[in-house]
């Protein structure tokens, strides 16, 4: 299939770009870009004017529940609303039923991903068997089968020796290993941060040291070990800070932060709404503050939205029993814009957190439109105006406090391999 990608704002960070240029898609691949691109025979011509052209969007800490969860995402669905929201790419965690800590549960992964055909989907394996934080798992085997990082996401390792062997271990594949950074002795029976509205609510507290401690230690055991460690969905100054502090000292550190992290606060939490409740916890504007300034000096490398599908038997529960998250896939390009909107990120910066460094992290040859790369573009149309209706989700997981929230910007059409799998211009 040939495509003339005509009359777009082009923005690539990976090239220093921004540029009114035409864009040739021929056999899944970038084959070239100018300003008077002539369209050869047998090409679709797509006219892009008032339009924006990116590399493809990469999410690099999503849930997509399969095997095990299916009534809350499937690979399928959870593909489906990637490439709706703009993501060309996703990598899954693996906390799925069974845990994704083995070469099989890998190929599963992965032939489901293939079956559904839509995004490209990257699994992410278990640092310990069943995530369970005694006995790391085949680190070799599960590259082999295809991981491309290794987290126990939703359970931190809480073990430093089994830490420090895992990073030294991870480094020698040259796969990253992702952090959930809570001490749980910390945080025990916490429902939401601790501090001004948790004590008006008369909920028990998760204080942000629960965050900082983790962060903390497994900068020193990177420093130490000469490895490298990313840091996900951080939500506190303080993790901001020592993170900062890490890499001004030339640590192999990386971070993310989540579109609820410098959306939302815990004040947010005042009417018991369990839409609102994550891990880890919302914060206060101070720490909103911080992670906006941690974005805009690229302390925080990336924007992963935490894609968490939910059942309503999951959430529209009593608040201490309902399950954390958010789904967020289908909202995180529209939050994020918002940083663009306020003045705290320029465009280049904005789609280098989520395109261009998240595959510099995972080590993926995506993020760019370099002639000969894979064709894995995200078209935004950036003037759109649209209200989040989570009835239109394509994720099974409705679960959202965006819901109703009025939004400027969206992806209006997402190409994987040179093939469009999401076209929502007529929308």
């Amino acid at each position: 299939m040939k495509l003339l990608l005509k009359g777009a704002r082009v923005i690539d960070p990976s090239q220093k770009m921004d540029a009114r240029i035409d864009i040739l898609v021929e056999e899944g691949k970038i084959s070239s870009c100018g300003t008077t691109i002539k369209a050869p025979p047998a090409a679709q011509v797509i006219n892009l004017t008032d339009m924006i052209v990116v590399p493809g969007l990469i999410d690099m800490h999503v849930h997509l529940r399969e095997p095990g969860l299916e009534y809350k995402e499937t690979i399928a669905t959870g593909s489906a609303a990637a490439v709706a929201g703009g993501f060309t790419s996703i990598a899954c965690m693996p906390n799925t039923d069974p845990v994704n800590d083995n070469r099989s549960i890998t190929e599963f992964i992965r032939r489901k991903a293939s079956e559904a055909n839509l995004a490209n989907v990257y699994p992410i394996g278990a640092i310990s068997v069943g995530s369970e934080g005694k006995q790391m798992t085949e680190f070799w085997d599960l590259k082999e089968a295809g991981v491309i990082a290794l987290s126990d996401d939703g359970k931190p390792v809480m073990d430093a020796a089994l830490m420090r062997h895992a990073m030294e271990y991870a480094g020698s594949l040259d796969l990253p290993v992702i952090q959930h950074c809570e001490d749980i002795n910390l945080s025990a029976g916490g429902l939401m941060n601790e501090g001004y509205w948790s004590t008006m609510m008369g909920l028990p507290g998760i204080p942000s040291i629960a965050e900082e401690a983790i962060v903390g230690r497994d900068i020193l055991i990177a420093e130490y070990t000469q490895t490298r460690i990313h840091i996900a969905h951080v939500s506190t100054a303080g993790s901001v800070r020592l993170i900062r502090d890490a890499k001004m000292r030339g640590l192999k550190v990386t971070a993310e932060t989540a579109p609820h992290y410098f959306t939302l606060t815990d004040e947010c939490l005042q009417d018991y709404d369990t839409s609102y409740k994550v891990n880890p916890p919302l914060r206060s504007t101070a720490d909103i503050a911080a992670i906006n300034e941690g974005l805009a000096d690229g302390t925080i490398d990336a924007i992963a939205c935490d894609h968490a599908p939910h059942a309503r038997t999951d959430k529209e529960v009593e608040f201490v029993y309902a399950a954390n998250g958010i789904s967020g896939l289908e909202t995180s390009l529209g939050l994020s814009l918002n940083l663009v909107h306020e003045g705290i990120l320029t465009w280049e910066k904005l789609i280098a957190a989520m395109a261009c460094n998240p595959a510099r992290i995972l080590n993926l040859d995506k993020g760019t439109l370099k002639k000969g790369s894979d064709a894995d573009i995200t078209v935004i149309d950036p003037e759109q105006t649209w209200r989040v209706d989570v009835k239109t989700f394509v994720s099974r997981g409705k679960n959202s406090p965006f819901s109703g929230r009025k939004m400027k910007g969206r992806a209006v059409l997402t190409l994987v391999a040179g093939d469009i799998k999401y076209d929502g211009r007529a929308l």
